[in-house]
């Protein structure tokens, strides 16, 4: 590895572990439109480069949910609850993805799903639309459900999730600072799960670039890991420190401009 790599890596992992503790977003929603384009920049042909960003930001959230996820319990801000009720739909989801779906779908589509999401997310942020007060988190079969969905999207874009759990949970009238924190806690059994479903997937694949173990960049890994585990906590204090209306836009805008690339890279691909 070349020291811009190294370089590269380590500034990727000290960004995406703040705006995980920030935002309980797990940093993906970052890493894979870098990540891509990194890995493009290395002669990594464009579908598997997507897959490869995709697959190596999940793994990195295993490590980054963990130092986030603390910092937000020493708040008592995790709904530990609704972590028990989310987690096993979202280990059923993300073997599902990882495993399947990922490895059939080409990695342009990847892309467009992924801009198509976020996008949608942001909106749904920003418009600040107040959800009915007497709307609440589903029972256990409704928390299964949503669970596995955002299992299954969270494997197909290489996110922790927070794109679409902190956007839920919202809707149901969980305050943005409890939702925020509680998807952080949610990004380690995404992680798991997904990252699992990737190596099954990618077993036997020709290495892309040395140290590549299937869809997996494991130099990258290690790097954007380090980095962004002494980072979380300090998004994470950040994030108790702002109000509601700024997290939502910082929230908002983000996703908006990540979209927009992942969009761009789809369609070039097609």
């Amino acid at each position: 590895m070349t020291a811009t790599l190294i370089a590269e890596l380590l500034a990727l992992g000290l960004v995406g572990g703040f705006l995980a503790g920030l935002l309980g977003i797990g940093g993906g929603m970052l890493m894979v439109p870098v990540l891509t384009f990194i890995l493009g920049q290395r002669g990594v042909a464009p579908g598997l480069a997507v897959k490869m960003a995709i697959a190596t930001s999940m793994a990195t959230i295993m490590f980054t949910s963990l130092s986030s996820v603390r910092a937000h319990h020493q708040r008592g801000a995790v709904r530990w609850d609704l972590v028990k009720g989310l987690a096993p739909g979202i280990l059923a989801g993300g073997l599902l993805a990882g495993a399947g779906l990922f490895a059939l779908l080409k990695g342009a589509w990847l892309a467009l799903v992924f801009a198509a999401f976020v996008s949608f997310s942001g909106w749904q942020m920003l418009r600040n639309k107040r959800p009915a007060p007497s709307r609440q988190m589903p029972g256990p079969g409704g928390q299964f459900g949503a669970g596995a969905g955002i299992g299954l999207l969270s494997g197909l874009v290489g996110a922790g999730g927070g794109f679409v759990s902190v956007p839920f949970m919202v809707w149901c009238n969980v305050p943005v600072h409890l939702a925020v924190a509680t998807s952080a806690a949610l990004g380690f059994p995404i992680a798991v799960a997904n990252t699992l479903g990737y190596v099954i997937g990618g077993w036997g694949m020709e290495a892309a670039l040395p140290g590549a173990f299937g869809y997996l960049y494991l130099p990258a890994l290690a790097l954007i890991a380090a980095a962004s585990v002494t980072m979380a906590p300090l998004g994470a204090r950040a994030a108790h420190a702002m109000n509601v209306a700024q997290l939502k836009k910082v929230f908002a805008t983000l996703l908006f401009a990540l979209a927009a690339y992942m969009l761009w890279k789809g369609l070039s691909e097609l």
